[in-house]
This record gives C-alpha cells, structure tokens and sequence, in this order.
C-alpha cells in the first residue's frame, strides 16, 4: 500500500501550490474507460473475467499515481518576496507585506483586522500547518492560530499570531491596556513567542508605543532554550475581538548579522 508522506512544519507557509493534483475520480474514471475500449477491441468470448482483473488492477495503480503527481507540501511559493511584493515607501530597500483577507483564513472570517510590515526582498514566505491556522476552528476559535510566517535562513524569521480576546479578558473589545502591564500580557502570551515555554527571567526589556489610537507592546527577550531561537523580539496589540502578536526570531547567529535588521521589521508591525 501506497503511504503519503506529511510534511511537519515547526511549531508556530499558507500558499497552495498552483499545480493542482489530478481528481481521483478523474483519474479513476480516465482509467476505466481505457480499460473498457481495450477488452472491447480483444472480442474475446473471455472479455468478463479479463474486464474485472484490469478494473481491479486500474483500482489497485490509481492512489498509487495521484501519490506520486500530487506536489509535495515544501513546494509552497518558494520565491522571494521581492519578486512579487511592492518596495516600502518608507524604505526602498525594504518591501511591504500588507495582509488581505485573500490571506488567512481569519482575515476572511473578519476576526483579524488587516495589518502589514515591511521586509527584506529576499525572504520567503513558509507554508503554515493546516492545524496551526485556524482554518478548522474560525469564525470561533478559543485558541491561538498563526496568520502567516515569513523566512530567511541567514537573518532569522517572523510570525503573526492571532489569540482570542476572551482567552485574555473577559471585556468586549478591550485595548491591550484593558488587559493588563506588558508583563501581564507576555505572561501570556510568551509561550506563543518562545514555541514551547516561557521564563519571566528571559525577559530583557518592555515598551509601550502608540500609532494613532493604537497602542503596542514591545518585548525583547533572551530564550535559550525556545524552540523559535535564542533572540526573539514581540509586539502585542488588541484590536476587535482579537490579540494580535508578532513576533522576530533569530538564533546567535542570524542574530549578530540581522538584529538592526530584524527590530526595522518588528518596529514597522500595524494592525
């Protein structure tokens, strides 16, 4: 038997892949018609039982064929950003990234308001778990779910995470101040950063800043024991029904070549 091999992303890429496998009904039926004009030329008094074989076998090959047709997961949108992303009007050697509900599957829930921030031409956008998405609990998720994750093995990564408001506070609509300080809220939220557990001690500064009515949290921590590097940098907001993080991550190296670059992308972050 035929076994499909599944790709699993680390904890915390969304683009399908263009090329669309074969329908296996397609296949099957493609298959057994072929196999009917062949038994029909052959006239043979015999046609039945040599009929149900090739069926059988036809069956038997399909799930085989569309195995082997069907693009494999790692395939998705492997091109830089920059060949298909707009150059930040801020800075030109940067390109925006601005989220759109043809994005995620909450951006067309309209649980997750539009954000954007900038990056480096020559990132990638990573495919994101199914699992991790949100896509099989929205409009109601009562979880956190990664919106989309972007990379490059020389400087690091970044991730947008989206939590249910009410997994935070129970008032409607409420600003992060509403939640609580900025450790409050990385409390919280850290394991989300980290991608397995968070340590107050790792914490190394906090920030508060306000875009217009908007206000953010910023974090820098230390982690060396995350699963998402040993430097991570977060921004929390609220907004809606929902708490938006983002988060840069880097490990020593990336970090002592990227981190001027890497605070550029978290400080441009909006919701």
């Amino acid at each position: 038997m035929a076994t499909a091999l599944s790709l699993n992303p680390p904890l915390f890429p969304f683009l399908p892949s263009s090329a669309s496998p074969k329908s296996p009904r397609i296949a099957l039926q493609t298959t057994a018609s072929t196999t009917t004009r062949s038994n029909s030329q052959s006239g043979s008094g015999n046609s039945g039982p040599i009929l149900r074989r090739q069926l059988l076998k036809g069956l038997t090959l399909s799930p085989l064929t569309l195995i082997i047709k069907q693009p494999p997961s790692s395939l998705a949108r492997e091109v830089e950003v920059g060949s298909y992303l707009p150059p930040s009007p801020i800075d030109p050697s940067f390109v925006l990234f601005q989220a759109t509900s043809k994005d995620t599957p909450a951006l067309r829930a309209g649980n997750v308001q539009p954000y954007q921030f900038i990056l480096p031409p020559s990132w990638k956008q990573t495919r994101v778990a199914n699992i991790l998405s949100g896509n099989y609990c929205q409009p109601k998720c009562a979880e956190p779910w990664v919106e989309v994750k972007f990379e490059d093995e020389k400087q690091g990564k970044v991730q947008v995470v989206a939590s249910p408001l009410i997994r935070l506070t129970n008032k409607p609509n409420a600003s992060i101040e509403d939640i609580g300080s900025p450790e409050k809220v990385i409390a919280s939220l850290g394991p989300f950063v980290t991608g397995n557990s968070y340590d107050p001690d790792e914490l190394l500064a906090s920030s508060i800043e306000k875009h217009g009515v908007q206000t953010y949290y910023k974090y820098k921590l230390e982690t060396p024991y995350a699963l998402t590097g040993t430097h991570n940098l977060a921004k929390a907001t609220a907004k809606g029904s929902t708490v938006v993080l983002f988060v840069a991550s880097a490990n020593d190296k990336q970090w002592q070549a990227s981190q001027k670059t890497l605070e550029a992308i978290l400080d441009s972050f909006q919701v």
